[in-house]
Formats: structure tokens, sequence, C-alpha cells
């Protein structure tokens, strides 16, 4: 067939094995020959291009495998294989269907537009074509497409299409960009290729000349608006790799506005244009096809178009790529750092690209300086252009190499962006950065100064971390940098989350946060030890992705680096404490009652300042809040807020103002204070029926709701209180009732039925019988039950404490795992406590979380003849922990080696019988 292309790059296997042009033209001519009714055409060439296409689909995939990373061969032959289709689908309908008539100056073109009019395609990307006619589509041209486009269905292709005359495209082009830029890469395939030609001329005469500027503002808010859709920023926990910040559109933005401009065929062109320099471009070539790469792996594994980098496609992909797991750290995380820095060096090569274009004055400058053409006055050693910080000598600049850091100085002080030149130079002279600049007096004040000077360190520590000035003063913090921690917990890279913690930092100094964070707000008021702060937050995750306990091996980084910061002794030792116990806080208040003095004293003599205090209270809120959107809460506030406060008083009192008599007492006053109308002898019987853990584990509020849920009631009731509490972004369940065993399973299972997630949990038994059960729940979005949920939530917890509902063959059906959730490993953790609490053994069960899991593990406990006293659940994304404070059937602790491991294997198989089902 003498249609069939010619390819003219490199195919990730041989043509012919791709499409063997002869063999299928061979194989249709002998299909026609022996069924020459018409009106087989369609079917036979059909059934002859499906094995086609699926044999060159699977030879480029098996070539792919071999090669994972070679992705600009493997859209050239995606593309390739492509063109082969549609020109030997129109060779059959102009020969076999629909022959030209004779005499007849009918004249069709068929263009490729697009991704697919550049020659790039994914496995599974559209087919976009332009059918193009010299004036109205005459009824040959119209069966022709009809039938073309009817094969090209029949082959499975997604074909997007459009039948148009040169006057329409330009019509259409001037009042639509997507149509415009689509017209800007179209490409000739078949037919008449003058006409092809003339589209071309007539594009750059009347659309494309003369219109840059417009095209270029467009195609800029085009992509503010994607970024935004996608997240907002490059370091999103699963990407999407082609719309994404850092993606293959921002990349081929670049190339669009450059062959608008330059009328560019190539990328590469961009060197000779001045755009980029060649090291520049090596990182271009480089991003582009590691990005290429990602998607056709992610279009081979979903057998779909899918752009979207999900947990469990980032395995495979990672997998697919040769990625293996080293050094402490999974495949899939060494993957992802990589994604990432691909990601930042886009964002690197936009910033130069369009600094060149206002160069050019095709792109306006930044919209502050056509507002304010007097920009503020700077240093001796800048300039300013388009309103951005500039070098103005760049010898003079690096005599001194200091001035790299006073670069970013200049930059705060004058709040001005740096010019992407000024960028270019630093990251081509970062080996300027030596032992000796970092252990110089100057420099460690400057950089200091940068954190805690001028009120915006996160601009600053964030532009010096894409540059690589960060990792190079600080070698240490260089294994971090785009290190993505795989889990559902964490929404950012690990040097990301460092920023980010950073800024709340300065947020609060700034009093944006009084009403958010009210304590630690006080806390920076009343004043702190600054320096040590910025530093810890800078240092905190320092140690992560090792081996070894990040915690650890991170306060020994600390003790090396925060007196290279310009840290004295003291100051670097108390740096290295809180890098040490940056998530005992957090721990304590989410895992442990803070209702129990115990807790309160064991955390007291583990900080031993109220000094130390106020700074790990200030750096655990951060952090929290640092993790990622709605990663804090109102629920985490009260419990920091009450650990926080407690301490204080042990701390600057004794610990013996944490006194388990005093407390009871006063809760039994405060009870009789808030129902004073209630008579003497009614109010001694509520005071006599419950046990001092009752009134030492409850807030006055519970205790006056019991009493009345209490009062008079029968053996066969069940009363239930629920009430939003938006101080604490849950609602609050009470539930009085007659006790017996398992109890706290049947809630558990109860609450799970209808979605609520229970986030702490107590159980006391009066003496006289009763069981009062306080449980605090969230629904899946972690907020409290809107209140006109409440009536079905009382209802489904009725019918499932009277036996009418139960709670283990109910949950089947919806305690399952996600499929993009069940790439993680989470592996199961049981320990048991006997010192952090004075009257119970703490059961710790840190395993993979799923709806039904606190119902199975209460049950297990129950069905063992354990009572539960309280429960306190903490959610790490897929992870989560449940604390259980506990009692034997005797009312002992847990001292028995053999009970504990008895009950830990009970506690194991419960766990991994149910992980199996939630998978199934």
């Amino acid at each position: 067939m003498t249609n069939i292309p010619t390819p003219t790059n490199t195919l990730i296997c041989p043509a012919d094995e791709i499409f063997d042009g002869p063999a299928v033209q061979a194989e249709l001519k002998t299909a026609f020959a022996a069924d020459a009714n018409p009106e087989s055409v369609r079917k036979i060439a059909v059934d002859v291009l499906v094995a086609a296409r699926e044999r060159g689909n699977a030879a480029i995939e098996l070539a792919f495998s071999k090669r994972p990373f070679d992705a600009n061969p493997v859209t050239r032959a995606y593309a390739y294989l492509t063109d082969c289709l549609v020109l030997t689908a129109q060779d059959v309908v102009i020969t076999r269907l629909h022959p030209t008539p004779d005499g007849s100056d009918d004249r069709l073109a068929v263009l490729a537009v697009g991704g697919y009019g550049r020659g790039e395609m994914a496995p599974h990307s559209d087919v976009d074509l332009l059918f193009l006619t010299p004036s109205k589509i005459t009824p040959w041209a119209e069966q022709v497409i009809e039938s073309m486009l009817y094969i090209l269905w029949d082959l499975r292709l997604k074909v997007g299409h459009a039948s148009r005359t040169i006057r329409d495209c330009i019509k259409l082009g001037g009042e639509d960009f997507t149509i415009r830029t689509a017209l800007l890469e179209h490409r000739f395939l078949g037919g008449d290729r003058a006409l092809s030609e003339a589209l071309d001329k007539r594009l750059w005469s009347d659309l494309f000349n003369g219109t840059e500027r417009e095209f270029i503002e467009a195609k800029l808010e085009e992509r503010d608006s994607r970024h935004e859709k996608q997240g907002g920023q490059r370091y999103v926990v699963e990407p999407n790799v082609k719309e994404g910040k850092g993606g293959l559109r921002d990349l081929q933005s670049l190339y669009w506005i450059a062959k608008y401009l330059y009328k560019v065929q190539t990328t590469q062109e961009l060197i000779d244009l001045g755009m980029f320099r060649k090291d520049e471009y090596a990182k271009f070539a480089a991003a582009q096809e590691f990005l290429w790469a990602v998607r056709c792996h992610l279009h081979l594994i979903a057998d779909r178009p899918a752009d979207q980098l999900t947990f469990d496609a980032q395995v495979e992909v990672a997998a697919r790529l040769g990625y293996t797991d080293k050094t402490g750290r999974r495949a899939v995380e060494h993957f992802m750092q990589d994604y990432f820095r691909h990601a930042t060096a886009v964002g690197d090569l936009t910033r130069i690209f369009l600094t060149k274009l206002e160069a050019a004055h095709v792109k306006s400058g930044p919209l502050l300086e056509r507002i304010f053409r007097r920009g503020p006055k700077v240093k001796a050693l800048y300039q300013v252009i388009h309103n951005r910080l500039a070098i103005a000598d760049a010898d003079v600049f690096l005599a001194d190499k200091l001035n790299i850091l006073r670069l970013f100085e200049e930059a705060l002080r004058t709040g001005m962006l740096i010019h992407p030149d000024a960028m270019r130079l630093i990251t081509a002279n970062l080996g300027l950065i030596d032992d000796a600049m970092r252990n110089d007096k100057e420099a460690q004040r400057i950089f200091l100064d940068l954190m805690i000077k001028h009120g915006n360190p996160e601009r600053s520590l964030r532009r010096m971390n894409e540059l690589g000035v960060l990792a190079a003063f600080i070698p240490e913090f260089e294994p971090i940098v785009a290190m993505m921690q795989f889990n559902m917990y964490h929404s950012y890279t690990v040097d990301e989350h460092t920023i980010q913690v950073i800024r709340n930092l300065a947020q609060i100094e700034r009093g944006e946060l009084i009403e958010e964070l009210p304590v630690a707000s006080s806390i920076l008021k009343q004043g702190v030890n600054r320096r040590v702060l910025y530093v810890a937050m800078l240092l905190h995750d320092i140690g992560k992705g090792r081996e070894q306990d990040h915690s650890v091996l991170g306060a020994k980084i600390a003790r090396k680096v925060a007196p290279r910061l310009g840290l004295g002794k003291q100051d670097s030792e108390t740096v290295e404490w809180l890098v040490r116990y940056h998530l005992l806080m957090s721990d304590m208040a989410q895992k442990r009652d803070i209702a129990d003095p115990r807790t309160v004293r064991d955390f007291a003599k583990a900080v031993q300042s109220v000094k130390r205090l106020d700074l790990l209270t200030v750096l655990t809120a951060c952090d929290i809040r640092g993790v990622g959107p709605g990663v804090w809460n109102n629920w985490k506030a009260s419990l920091l807020r009450g650990l926080y406060h407690q301490t204080r008083v042990a701390l600057e009192h004794g610990l013996e103002a944490l006194n388990r008599e005093q407390r009871g007492a006063d809760a039994k006053r405060n009870l009789r204070a808030r129902l004073p109308d209630w008579p003497e002898k009614k109010m001694r019987v509520e005071i006599n029926r419950h046990y001092p853990p009752y009134w030492q584990g409850l807030h006055v509020t519970a205790h006056v709701i019991f009493a009345e849920l209490l009062d008079q009631m029968g053996d066969d009731e069940i009363r239930i209180d629920l009430h939003p509490d938006e101080d604490r972004d849950a609602t609050r369940a009470l539930f009085a009732l007659v006790d017996h065993p398992g109890i706290f399973s049947r809630l558990a299972g109860a609450l799970a039925l209808v979605g609520a997630n229970v986030v702490d949990a107590r159980t006391y038994t009066s003496k006289d019988g009763y069981a009062t059960a306080a449980f605090w729940i969230q629904d899946a979005d972690g907020h409290p039950f809107e209140r006109d949920r409440l009536p079905r939530l009382r209802q489904m917890i009725h019918k499932t404490l009277l036996g009418e509902v139960v709670a283990k063959d109910a949950m089947k059906s919806r305690d399952k795992i996600k499929k993009r959730e069940r790439a993680f490993n989470v592996p199961t953790s049981i320990t048991f406590d006997n010192e952090g609490s004075e009257i119970y053994t703490i059961i710790e069960v840190d395993t993979r979380d799923r709806p039904g899991l606190l119902h199975d593990l209460t049950r297990t406990l129950a069905n063992n003849n354990v009572y539960i006293a309280n429960a306190g659940i903490a959610t790490y994304g897929e992870q989560v922990v449940d604390t259980f404070y506990v009692k034997d059937m005797f009312g002992l602790k847990y001292h028995s080696e053999g009970k504990r491991a008895f009950l830990e294997k009970k506690l194991r198989e419960a766990i991994e019988q149910g992980a199996k089902l939630a998978i199934a």
C-alpha cells in the first residue's frame, strides 16, 4: 500500500513489528477477492485492522517493558501505529467504497491535530482528526468521512473529529484558543496535500501572526486555572501527570508558545533561540521523557486513559520502571521522589522561559509592575528588571559567596520576586557553598535572619529549596528534598511539609491564627526562644527515610547542625530535645487518656520545664497543621489544650496537684451546682451509684446528662443523648442501659454501621448494674454529624442494641478497603503497658484502618472476658492506633505474659481475618 508512512524518528521497536503494511495489504486483497460483496468491505477491513492493531500494541508494550524509560520512541510508535490504521482505513474507503467520481474536483485532506498532530501518543490517547475541504462538504466527502469514522470507531479508537473548510478553521480558531492550539499542531496524513499546505499558509498569515501576546496570555491563564483545579501546587500526593502543576501540559504549553512565536518544529530549537541553555534543555528533555514514560505506564496498567497517579498506580508504575526497596524506603517512595524532582524542574524551566518572553516584550509584566511602575530601591549589587530583583554584575556578585544568601535576604527586604536570570546564576554556582561558608558566622546570621527577621520565611525557604541552596547550605537536608511519604496521612513531600510547618509558625507570630490556635498564639505572645523554635521546626523531620527511627536519627543530626547554624550549646541541646521528642505531645494527647492523672504526670516528667512545654506545644500544633488540609481539627486542638493546661499546672505547682481524689470531689460538687433543683436524697443516690473512675474521667456536662438519663430508668430501657460538639469537631453520644458483657463492642458495631468514626470512648459500670458509655464520633469527613442525621443514628443504635441488627453480619458489605488504598503496607504492632495507668493495662493496637476494625477488636476483647474502660482512636490516613484501657474479669491488670500473649494472638487473628474480607 503506497500511503503507509515511513517513520522519520526512532521507534521503540522495528516499524514492521508495529504495522506490517505489505502483509496487511496482502491480507486485505485476499479477503476482498474471496468476498466481493461491497457490503462486506467494512467488516473485512475492521477484522484485518483489529488484528493488526492488537499485534502492534503487543509489540510496543513488550519493547517498552524492556526499556521502560524510553518514552519518546514509545509515544512515536503509538502515533505511527495510529497513522497506519487511519491511512489504511482511508485507502479502503476511497478505493473500495467511495472512489472519487470521474471528472470531479472533489478534494479532501485528512490531518492529525492536537497531541496526535504532534506525533506524541500514549496507549489510549484520543485520535484527533481534521477533515479539510476547500469549500462546503460535498456528498462524496461526507460519505468518505462517515465510512472512515465507522471503521475507526469499530477499531475501538477514541476519535475526536471535525469537518471544516480553511475559512471555518480561521474563523473558529480566532474565537476559541483550544481550537487554535489544536490547529497549531496540525500534521498532514493523507488526501490532498496542497489543501493542507494552503491551510498552513492561511493560519500563519490570517490567524497566528500579530496575535502572539493574546495567545500567550490565554495559555498562561489556562495554565493557572488548570493548576488551581489540580490542587494549586506540585506536591499533591496523587498528582495528575498530564494536567497537574509541573506536569506534561506545562511543558507542552512552553512548546506551543515557542511554536506560535518562532515557528519552531522541535523543542531542541529552544536552545538556538536562547530560551534555554544546554543544561536547562537537558532538564526539559529528561522531565518530558520521564513524565511521558509514567503516563504511558499508567495507561497500560489501567487499560484506558488514566493520568492520575493514584496510590495503587504509583506502586505498579514504580515496579514497571524497575525501582526497588532500599535504604529503609519502599520502591514507590524512591519513584515519587524522582517524580517530584522532575515536576520541580518543570517549574524552574517555566519561570526561565516566561522571563525570556518578558524580555522580548511579548508577555505582559507582572500585574504589580503595571500598577506601580516605581519599584523599591535596591542595594548596589542589584538592579530591578520587570519588577524582579536581578543581579547587576555577575562577577562582582560571585566574588563574595555570601552574596548567594544575601540575595534571598534582599528579596525579602524589598518584597520582590527574584529574577530567573539571578536564579540561573545561583544554580550554576552552588559549588561555592562549601564548609568554609557553612561555618562562617555571617552566613549563619543571614540564614537565621531569613527565618526569624523578615516575617515571611516560607517564601525564602521554598525558593532556596527549589534552587538547591538549602540542601547545599545544610547537606543533611538533601535526602528529604522531594521525598514522598507513601501514606494517606501526609499531603506533602517531607521538605514541603517542613516549609508548611514553618509557615504556620510565622502565621501565628503575625497574629493570623489566634482563633484557631489560641494556646500557641498566647505562648508566642508571652515570648519564647524563636531561634530555637525555628531551627527545631526546620530539622524536626530531617531524619526521615532511613531505617532508624526518624526522631532518634533527627536528634543526632540536629546535634551537629544546630551549632553550625549559629546556636549556642544550651540552645542546641534544646533543639536536639525538641527534634527527638517532637511526636511525644501528639502521641500522649491522641493515644493516652489525658483525664488520667498518671498520663499527665508521665508527660510532665518527660518535659521537665514550662519552657520546654511551651516550645513543644507550638511545634506540635504547627507540625499537625502542616501535615495537610483538614488534618488539624478542634478535636485534636481540645486534646492538646487539655494536656497543655494540666501539665503546666503540674510543672508550676508540683505533681501532687494532679490528685484523683480531689478531681472526684470537685466533679461531685460541680454536679450539685448544675442540678440545684434535685432533692438531696435523689442527689445522694446519683453520687453514690458511681465508682471513682466515673467522676475522674468525664466533664460535668456528661455527669449532668447521665444523671438525667439514669433517673427512674427501667431495666429494659436504652436511653441515648446525641449532641454535636462543635468546639471539639465531634458528636458526643451518651448511652445509659443495663450493663452486660460486650456492651462496648455492640455500641462500636452500631456506630460503625451508620458510618460513624469513633475518636474517643469510655464506659463505666455503676454499683446498681447500669452501664454509662460516652463516645465521641465523627462523620466520614471528620466533622460532627449534621443534626438531621441524628434520628437515623439513634434508630440504628437502638436496633443493634436490641439485637434486631447483628453488626457483624451487617458490616460485611461496608467493611471494604478501596482499590486505590490497597497499596499501603501497614504492619500490625500490639503492645501492653502496665506503667502508663495506675489501675488499667493499656493495650495499643497499631494497624491498618478499615470501617469494622474497632468492632472486631472490641468483640475479640469481650469474647475473652476483657473489660474495656475506655478507648482512644488516633487515625493517620490508612493507619490507626486504637488504645484500650482494660482490666481482666477480676478487675486486675494483665501482668501474666501468657495471658498477654494469648490476647495478642486473638487480636492479630481478628485483624487478619477482617483484612482478608475487606479486600475480597
